[in-house]
């Protein structure tokens, strides 16, 4: 008996322990929406390149699933809309999707959600009655498999399933949605899936700039505003309306389910009367809003509550109707370069982009291939560079900082910049036939770090520093540390000497 309890006791503490261990994350939304972005396998090499580890799709697409196979990217995987109805409708349906569209995919590709409608509420259908049947038949199908466990089961909302998000406190939902979200949130809380919400402070300011502060939506505000009612401050208006949900979840008695935010952005360009919309607004919000989350800091109701976000979206969609906005979120162009730097580390403010990155504060410039030239061109010009031109290209080798993306034009671009250090940052060393481009913005990513002047071996350039942390998130990660060291401890010693006792 004595034995029996201690093994439960250091599971529980081991699972507890991992999930100290995992914190908020970030994702990305991959919506397709478009005519000119790039093949799933290009996509897939992006996501890769930026160190992104999460991203949600809106359906099950069989070359997206393949694209992200042995990628170690944990995806989101949606059922439409209109599928609604034949998944409610008979079980047969969801196990042969299952079959056909998932397992000859899974593990290789990393599902880990699988959304059953999205935003149903403002759909013009009045589907809303489907998605509970379709969630259980979809989550049978799962269980049958034994993936019930590995692959949460939820379906995503807009803040309009909430009469009321002002002052927090009295978040509470529609009324006319309650049919179907009361089963929906015993479906969540029964099977530990989250609450999954798109949120957008964006529209609000947008709709409404004489009640909500641009610095507030951006959380940017130096100023707080108080909930009369439970005396708690915010500082910006996603905290604000997250902890509306969670406080209409409490009113509703279910005080165990998290939130997940499925959707969240800032468009960079918008129609005329859209003047937030741009692309240092969508920059502030995004890096505002990625550091935040990263760093654990929950909000006013759930301190240091883990959330899991995603940033909406990686690529702009030219054919979704309306303002000229919603065809703005992405933030990669076509061509992969970015729409404006991001950091997705949440420790500064740029390092992202393959040709622009952070631009240079002290007049140092650096040298990359042309977009424009041929991959012949390039290559002759890379060769030449490595050879004669007796520049180090160790790190675009194999296995070296620099070879991802394993593309001509980005190790030309590391060779050329070699190149030009080397030889006083001149414009003729810059030349390389007319291949060659000079820029102000550092094209260092991830580990791979480009020379500046001067420099005999690759130097960090990343004129944006780590932001430095407060000392109470430095306590708390001192804290968190010793917490997993001591729980590691406490969990060998007791597995051994359960070990002794057998």
């Amino acid at each position: 008996m004595a034995r029996g309890f201690r093994l439960i006791f250091a599971a529980s503490l081991l699972l507890m322990l991992l999930d100290l261990c995992r914190g908020s994350t970030i994702g990305v939304c991959y919506g397709r929406n478009a005519d000119d972005i790039p093949t799933p396998d290009k996509v897939a090499q992006l996501v890769q390149l930026h160190n992104i580890k999460y991203v949600r799709i809106y359906d099950s697409n069989i070359q997206v699933l393949k694209a992200f196979s042995n990628t170690g990217v944990e995806l989101m995987i949606g059922i439409t809309n209109s599928d609604l109805l034949p998944f409610s409708q008979f079980q047969s349906n969801a196990d042969t999707w299952l079959k056909n569209s998932i397992l000859p995919y899974y593990p290789a590709t990393k599902i880990t959600y699988i959304t059953v409608g999205a935003e149903v509420t403002e759909s013009p259908n009045n589907v809303s009655a489907l998605v509970v049947p379709a969630m259980n038949n979809v989550l049978a199908a799962l269980r049958k498999v034994g993936l019930h466990k590995k692959i949460k089961v939820s379906s995503t909302h807009s803040l309009g399933v909430l009469s009321r998000s002002f002052p927090p406190s009295a978040g509470a939902f529609n009324s006319s949605d309650a049919f179907f979200l009361r089963p929906m949130l015993e479906f969540l809380a029964e099977n530990q899936s989250p609450f999954m919400i798109d949120i957008y402070p964006y529209y609000a300011y947008r709709d409404s700039p004489n009640n909500v502060s641009l610095d507030y939506a951006l959380f940017e505000s130096s100023s707080e505003v108080i909930d009369p009612n439970t005396g708690l401050l915010y500082t910006n208006m996603f905290d604000a309306q997250i902890d509306a949900l969670y406080f209409a979840l409490m009113a509703l008695n279910f005080r165990t389910i998290k939130v997940m935010v499925t959707e969240t952005g800032w468009p960079s360009k918008g129609s005329p009367k859209e003047s937030a919309a741009t692309p240092d607004y969508a920059q502030t919000y995004n890096s505002n809003l990625i550091r935040h989350v990263i760093n654990n800091t929950g909000t006013p109701a759930k301190p240091g509550q883990e959330l899991d976000v995603y940033v909406f979206s990686l690529f702009n969609e030219n054919r979704k109707p309306g303002l000229e906005s919603e065809r703005n979120w992405g933030l990669f162009y076509p061509d992969q370069t970015s729409v404006y730097s991001l950091d997705f580390t949440g420790k500064g403010a740029a390092v992202m982009t393959t040709e622009s990155n952070v631009t240079s504060s002290n007049g140092t410039t650096w040298c990359i291939a042309s977009s424009k030239a041929s991959e012949k061109d390039l290559q002759n010009a890379l060769d030449w560079a490595c050879g004669p031109g007796n520049v180090d290209c160790t790190a675009i080798q194999p296995s070296q900082p620099c070879y991802e993306p394993d593309t001509t034009i980005s190790h030309a671009s590391y060779a050329f910049n070699s190149y030009y250090q080397q030889n006083g940052a001149t414009d003729i060393a810059c030349s390389f036939g007319g291949n060659g481009v000079k820029v102000d913005k550092n094209p260092s990513y991830d580990s791979c770090l480009y020379l500046t002047a001067g420099s005999n071996k690759t130097v960090a350039s990343n004129t944006t520093a780590i932001s430095s942390t407060s000392s109470s998130s430095s306590t708390k990660n001192e804290f968190s540390t010793w917490i997993f060291v001591s729980l590691h401890v406490t969990v060998l010693s007791l597995l051994l000497n359960i070990g002794h006792a057998w």
